[in-house]
């Protein structure tokens, strides 16, 4: 077989496997849509769960997951930019650089449950925060936090070299050349980090489920110490331990079709800053 038909081969199978990943997320997709659809109205997404969370809406724990989803990324996205910055632009290639590479790349690998009882015991417990939004957020924020430095750190190195010898050149100090030539040039792809995190923290139930999540609290949060719902947690409970299951198993797949629905939408409003940003320094 000459290296013509190999390569055709090789990119059939490709083809078919990226076929094959297409097909089941809109399979997934589908049902989601053919089960949840029906449940979806303005009723169900503005009020509050009732008759043991077999009636009534999703309201508080939207609410919730977008407390959480802001909290976490107010958190984490400073922190771990700032973060990217000193590795890349000023530790340069020492043996510290390297140590926090392992441990980032090793906290990444831990599973989000053991961040749930390491939340639980810090910001619960330790801190006095109890179960709040607060501790929550700082969780989900530890979290993502890898994800964050890998993806800024990659943003970073992808900004060519001659930007920042020109501004040095012209008289810019190192911390301005930063702030006004290499972050905007960066910031694009730096958002990649932000869209995963906030997919990812959308989705995660076990780390809330020891810092904040309650199972029903049909009321919404008032300050940054109070327990709330969320969507996550609230879908784990009505598909696996509610009062009745037949009867709340609707309610389950329309919050996970709102559910997807506000990772979505999360994800296009940060693709659109990206491409927003990335026409700003194309035109400058």
């Amino acid at each position: 077989m000459d290296k013509k038909h190999t390569e055709r081969i090789a990119f059939l199978i490709f083809r078919l496997l990226g076929l094959l990943v297409v097909f089941t997320l809109f399979w997934i997709l589908g049902f989601l849509v053919y089960n949840g659809l029906g449940v979806i109205s303005w009723e169900f997404l503005t009020t509050a769960p009732a008759e043991g969370m077999t009636e009534g809406g999703i309201f508080p724990a939207i609410v919730g997951t977008l407390c959480l989803v802001v909290g976490s990324m107010i958190f984490s996205f400073p922190l771990g930019v700032m973060s990217a910055i000193y590795t890349t632009e000023y530790a340069g290639n020492g043996m510290v650089v390297k140590f926090i590479r392992i441990m980032t790349n090793n906290l990444s690998s831990i599973p989000s449950i053991v961040f749930g009882l390491f939340g639980m015991s810090l910001f619960v417990n330790t801190l006095g925060f109890g179960d709040s939004i607060l501790a929550g957020s700082l969780t989900l924020g530890l979290l993502v936090l890898p994800l964050v430095i890998r993806t800024t750190e990659e943003a970073l190195k992808a900004v060519p070299h001659s930007y920042r010898t020109g501004s040095l050149a012209l008289g810019a100090s190192k911390l301005q050349t930063i702030w006004k030539i290499v972050l905007p040039a960066a910031f694009p792809n730096i958002s990649t980090g932000l869209i995963l995190s906030i997919g990812r923290v959308s989705g995660e139930t076990a780390p809330i489920l020891f810092t904040v999540a309650a199972y029903f609290l049909p009321k919404l949060p008032t300050g940054i110490f109070d327990q709330v719902m969320a969507l996550p947690y609230h879908l784990y409970v009505i598909a696996t331990s509610g009062t009745d299951l037949e009867a709340s198993r609707p309610i389950a797949y329309g919050t996970a079709l709102v559910l997807i629905a506000i990772v979505v939408c999360m994800n296009l409003l940060a693709s659109f800053l990206r491409r927003h940003f990335g026409a700003k320094v194309k035109t400058n």
